[in-house]
């Protein structure tokens, strides 16, 4: 059998799925265009060879690795250019992985680790990025003017040992991002160094009057929401920064708590017609204001004082950014100030696990969607939280429920195809729906269409749990929780890789977990009954009997059948281990 080293180069398309649904037949011309006019040519110029195509994903080889680098960068730049005029749901972007590494010939095709790794590679690529490994970053590091960051050994899925993966990504003008440093590792966490990170905390609300809240709240909202479209900047999401709400803390202990390089602080003051927004920007490094600036403007104004608010601290955070993606921040705001007034208020609830809060936050989004009916976020979320409502309750109107929540989605999703939350919500809705592949699917495509999103990847857990993924759902977890480390989520971001671990059998941290997530804020029984099982697993009898008291002193009227419901699978050995703790049926 015939072997040769080989710089492997893997491909696939982002979100190839979402935009065959869109126009399948534009979509597969586009592709053939992008190909022959742009990919194809850079291979051949760099003496590449197209071992084969597979749908959206192509399979090259190189005889140099230099060649394969240097080819995969001046593709991802063209195609760039290429995309730069066309809206962004048209357009079509890729991920690629290179490897080095000793492939087995098949006549035409070839085969082996080396071949494997690459494609790992490629899967945990940017849009539009590149991310190579060790051996491949070793052989090139001074032959290619290109800067790689370090990404460290990561663990992928099918490879038995670690990869040193090292990304190379761009930003707007095609300025390559350059690895971010401190002076003093102590301040900022290691995982985050990677790119810019900022958390934005709550405005404070100098107008003297507590129904002003929502206003200040919802202010800060989207402007992490803004912030968050951006890629290559990691945003603390909303949950986590709200933790401070009331508080007047430190940047540096917010900066150290959250593992972030820059805070972002301000207040809104609200009287009559007029709205004053002051916010300033804060190296949390150094502790000096970088930037701060006062909007005076009517309040009819407001949408367009958020845009300019976060165009500006973007633009101080990276000089360099274009105005095309400044344009990328803007949201069609909603008609009418009323709604999204009421949208922020059924938000506040969205945490909470009792029956009548989500209750409360369906009629506040109803309320908001019929005010105004093109208000995407308000469709969103009156569906997705019918389908919350509909998985964890026993409710007799269940199937109203999820077709209600089908509707609205759908409604969304029209409005809206490149919204990230909607396919998160839609995700979830087939994952209740037990059609776990399709919302896999869409959940996917949640974290491609925003990778700053918590929800997204919370969800994309909650898929591959679905999946049966569990080793996956895993990872997407943590970054979940990297994103938002003080989540009012708390005790869901421990319920989630408690149910994971416990079905790989890793039944001590799944003790852990779902014990932290019983003590957690906002704890749901669900919690509990984990703990049980996995204590039950464990043969630790007293500590399950304890476990089990608190379940049912939580919830005295639980049934192993109810919480079938929740989980989506009355087949789980989750139910015969409560079975065993004498749990009733």
């Amino acid at each position: 059998m015939e072997r040769r080293l080989a710089a492997i180069l893997a491909t696939d398309v982002v979100g190839y799925s979402r935009l065959i649904r869109a126009d399948e037949e534009g979509t597969i011309v586009a592709l053939k265009a992008l190909r022959a006019d742009l990919v194809d040519p850079k291979l051949d110029e760099h003496h590449g060879r197209i071992v084969k195509l597979m749908g959206d994903g192509m399979l090259a080889e190189f005889p140099s690795v230099v060649d394969a680098v240097r080819a995969a960068v001046e593709t991802q730049i063209a195609i760039a250019e290429h995309n730069a005029d066309l809206p962004k749901d048209k357009r079509i972007e890729f991920r690629v992985g290179i490897n080095l590494g000793d492939v087995v010939i098949d006549g035409d095709d070839i085969h082996g680790d080396g071949v494997n790794v690459a494609a790992r590679l490629e899967g945990i690529a940017e849009p539009g990025g590149i991310c190579i490994s060790g051996k491949v970053y070793e052989e090139v590091r001074d032959r290619v003017d290109v800067l790689f960051e370090d990404l460290g050994e990561q663990e992928v899925k099918n490879i038995a040992r670690p990869i040193h993966v090292w990304r190379w990504s761009k930003c707007s003008d095609l300025e390559i991002v350059r690895p971010a440093t401190t002076s003093s590792g102590e301040d900022v966490q290691s995982s985050v160094q990677a790119k810019p990170s900022i958390a934005v905390l709550p405005f404070d609300n100098l107008s003297g009057d507590t129904e002003q809240e929502y206003f200040a709240d919802g202010m800060t909202e989207d402007i992490i929401t803004g912030l968050s479209k951006f890629h290559w900047l990691f945003v603390i999401a909303r949950n986590s920064s709200f933790a401070y709400k009331g508080r007047s803390p430190d940047v540096r202990d917010v900066a150290r708590d959250l593992g972030v390089r820059y805070v972002l602080e301000g207040s809104v003051r609200r009287g009559g017609s007029r709205i004053r927004i002051t916010a300033q920007l804060i190296d949390a490094e150094t502790g000096n204001h970088i930037w701060a600036e006062r909007f005076d403007r009517e309040l009819a104004d407001i949408f367009a004082v958020q845009d300019e608010v976060t165009a500006a601290i973007v633009s101080t955070i990276a000089p360099e950014i274009g105005q095309n993606e400044i344009e990328r921040v803007r949201r069609r705001p909603p008609g009418s100030l009323d709604a999204w007034a009421l949208f922020q208020q059924g938000m506040a609830l969205y945490p909470s696990g009792a029956a009548n809060d989500f209750q409360a936050a369906i009629a506040l989004f109803d309320r908001a969607c019929l005010l105004d009916p093109s208000f995407v976020e308000a469709l969103v979320m009156a569906g997705h939280m019918r389908t919350r409502y509909a998985s964890f309750f026993n409710s007799s109107d269940r199937d109203k429920l999820l077709d209600e929540a089908r509707d609205l989605l759908q409604g969304a999703m029209r409005l809206n195809p490149s919204d990230a939350t909607c396919h998160m919500a839609m995700g979830r809705w087939h994952v209740v729906k037990r059609e776990a592949e399709i919302g896999l699917e869409y959940s996917r495509e949640a974290v491609e269409l925003n990778t700053n999103s918590m929800l997204a990847h919370f969800e994309l857990g909650i898929a591959l749990n679905g999946a049966g993924q569990y080793e996956e759902a895993l990872e997407h977890y943590e970054i979940a929780r990297r994103l938002s480390p003080k989540d009012l989520h708390a005790s869901a971001m421990s319920t989630g890789p408690a149910f994971s671990l416990f079905l790989l059998g890793r039944f001590e941290e799944a003790a852990k977990n779902a014990a932290r997530a019983s003590r957690s804020p906002n704890p749901r029984y669900w919690a509990d009954a984990l703990l049980v099982a996995s204590l039950t697993r464990l043969e630790r009898k007293e500590d399950a009997d304890a476990a089990k008291a608190v379940l049912l002193e939580r919830k005295p009227d639980f049934t192993i059948s109810e919480f079938a419901i929740v989980l989506n699978n009355p087949d789980l050995d989750i139910f015969a281990a409560l079975r065993e703790a004498g749990l009733p049926e």
